[in-house]
């Protein structure tokens, strides 16, 4: 008997899961088996629409058939594991974006490979049985085959949860947060099938839907929003153990059995999709591709099949402790991988790029662009070489022939004299894509010879340091046309996890002025806070437990805690190198005092940050240091 029974009848294309003793669970020649029936079903005007549903009572699929990538992994095979999860995802983003209906019965256990396969298409059903969930961070996975973007895309906090606990959604719940469309009950399904093999109509699933049953997690959708809001895995933790509710203490107990590792790198998977403004499937796929590439070899993958599907010990040997998953090793897993990565795009769209300004941020930006397959030639004052990037005798010479010109330099009068350069070099219709932090007159200026000369302009400065620019996590702040920014958005992909179009040529100065005016304030008072705290008699880790889970909440608190030995990794860990540099702080807060002049602004608290950092960087020993380095020097003054 066949695993997979895949046939036409009527005007239906039919696809059954026929494993049912092993809850369905998907092999590699299921997944490719259900692909080519998709292709060969994409232009057959005998098939209306595809209906996909699985043999036996217990499962629609419990999730993909490990045995072969835990016994290729330990043998030292990775190229295995990786094609079939290349190929797995490539049938996940077909089903998402089939241009028929797909219409999935899912009764029982729906899991792992089971969502991948049953939760994308159009009309997903689910019965009194379903019982569907992303148990993948209990094996050192993460959500994969798209069920990321459904986890990004719940309501609230539900993504966080189910993700990091990997609790199981009845029919009611599934629906609540996006996993199925309509509940049915089971006695129905015989005679909907039938009907829909006879007439191709995909509506008839919508008339035979009734009311679902209600949803546990939307009655208590209020408290896990609250449990569940921590930027870290380690706020996370600290919200659970701070509250002696019933479901925090079961949602501690299921975090406790999981890879740290696994849930870290999953948090962070969820927040980037959920702020990304062109949410797709693809983008999705993508970051999984990320950790699911390096998972064998560099997470807890192969340790947590061991001890749960081998070994059976249920006493997995996690690389980390729960409150000690390094940020970096997080930045690992979900780097770009270059020519390795999971690219869904027609090859022939790779772009020429020239950039310009090959430094500490610059550099590993160019580097990602070459490793995505794009064409970069660069230029550099210094003369740096960049692997994978063309290097050229001037900026002029950078420019001429590409479709997008990027520029990272160091101040405005740098950025209008570059331009005059390469402006007159640049073809018609090309995009100069500035990242550089600049001052707004600079950035419209520029814009305006641009324009004068046929082009479009972007101002579009960065927010992630250096090592959001190597790991590609940067956030990009964009001013320009809509047009300009479409043709730059595939490169921002690459280089970042978010680019916000903000208007005009040079609103994206202006955001990022103002950003990072308010991270210059709250870190002076986060320092201030922590100084104060040590005079008091309040121990730093106090402060930090009460502060990091109330109103007190920043991002200089949570994810960058000036304090060393508290909260996650930061430069305050490393003596204070630079992240970040104060004297880039002191610039930044220059140019937002520049520009509340321009604009008649009262900023009393900008320019009362722009005077301590000016007074740290040029008097008293910031210069070199990581901004966060006022601490220590609050530690060391009492009150004037």
């Amino acid at each position: 008997m066949s695993d997979i029974d895949i046939r036409k009848e009527g005007r239906a294309g039919r696809i059954t899961l026929n494993r049912p003793k092993a809850l369905n669970a998907l092999t590699y020649p299921m997944c490719l088996a259900i692909e080519a029936a998709l292709e060969d079903w994409r232009e057959d005007d005998d098939v209306a629409l595809v209906l996909i549903d699985a043999s036996g009572d217990k499962a629609f699929c419990a999730g993909g058939d490990i045995a072969d990538l835990y016994q290729t992994g330990t043998s030292g095979d990775f190229d295995y594991g990786r094609r079939f999860w290349r190929d797995e995802y490539r049938l996940n983003a077909k089903l998402d974006e089939y241009g028929k209906p797909v219409v999935s019965f899912l009764q029982g256990f729906v899991m792992g490979g089971g969502v991948g396969v049953g939760c994308h298409g159009s009309h997903r059903i689910v019965g009194e049985s379903a019982q569907i969930a992303m148990p993948e961070c209990g094996i050192g996975l993460v959500p994969d085959v798209g069920g990321s973007m459904l986890l990004a895309r719940a309501p609230g906090r539900l993504g966080e949860y189910l993700g990091l606990t990997a609790a199981r959604m009845g029919p009611g719940c599934a629906i609540h947060v996006g996993f199925a469309d309509h509940f049915i009950p089971l006695e129905g399904w015989d005679a909907l099938k039938a009907q829909l093999v006879d007439t191709g109509d995909a509506a008839l699933v919508v008339q035979a839907a009734t009311d679902a049953p209600e949803s546990p997690l939307a009655a208590s959708q209020a408290e896990i929003d609250a449990l569940f809001a921590g930027e870290g895995l380690n706020d996370i933790l600290n919200l659970l153990d701070r509250s002696d509710s019933e479901i925090a203490a079961k949602a501690r107990k299921a975090l406790g059995r999981n890879s740290p590792l696994a849930m870290a790198t999953a948090l962070e998977m969820i927040h980037r999709l959920r702020i990304a403004s062109d949410l797709t499937i693809r983008k999705a796929l993508e970051l999984e591709y990320r950790v699911s590439y390096r998972v064998m070899e560099h997470g807890d993958f192969l340790e947590g099949i061991r001890a749960a599907i081998i070994d059976k010990d249920k006493s997995p040997n996690w690389r980390h402790a729960i409150d000690a998953v390094p940020a970096v090793d997080v930045s690992r897993m979900l780097a770009p991988l270059g020519k390795d990565g999971l690219d869904l795009r027609e090859k022939d769209k790779a772009m020429k790029i020239g950039f310009i300004g090959l430094g500490n941020m610059g550099g590993p930006m160019a580097a990602n662009l070459a490793k995505a397959g794009h064409q970069v030639q660069g230029f550099d004052v210094a003369g740096v070489a960049i692997e994978g990037v063309n290097a050229v005798d001037s900026a002029a010479a950078a420019a001429q022939g590409a479709e997008v010109v990027i520029t990272m330099l160091p101040n405005g009068d740098i950025l209008r004299s570059v331009a005059a350069d390469i402006i007159p070099e640049m073809s018609k219709g090309a995009v100069l894509l500035d990242c550089s932090t600049v001052d707004v007159a600079s950035a419209r200026a520029v814009a305006g010879l641009a324009d004068q000369a046929g082009l479009s302009a972007l101002d579009a400065p960065v927010s992630g340091g250096v090592g959001g620019a190597a790991g590609g996590t940067l956030t990009f702040m964009v001013g320009g046309s809509d047009t300009a920014f479409a043709t730059a958005k595939p490169l921002f992909d690459i280089m970042g996890q978010k680019a916000v179009h903000c208007g005009e040529a040079g609103n994206g100065q202006a955001a990022k002025i103002c950003n990072n005016m308010i991270l210059g304030v709250t870190m002076i008072a986060t320092c201030e806070a922590f100084a104060l705290a040590d005079k008091l008699g309040l121990s730093r880790q106090s402060m930090f437990d009460v502060v990091s889970t109330s109103s007190g909440y920043s991002w200089t608190m949570n994810a960058y805690c000036p304090a060393p030995g508290v909260g996650p990794q930061s430069p305050a860990d490393n003596d204070y190198t630079p992240g970040f540099a104060a004297e880039l702080m002191l610039k930044d807060l220059r140019l937002s005092q520049q520009a509340a002049e321009a604009a008649d602004a009262d900023t009393p608290m900008g320019e009362a940050a722009m005077a301590l950092y000016t007074q740290f960087v040029e008097n008293e020993g910031g210069l070199g240091r990581d901004f966060s380095a006022m601490l220590p020097r609050f530690e060391k003054r009492g009150r004037d």
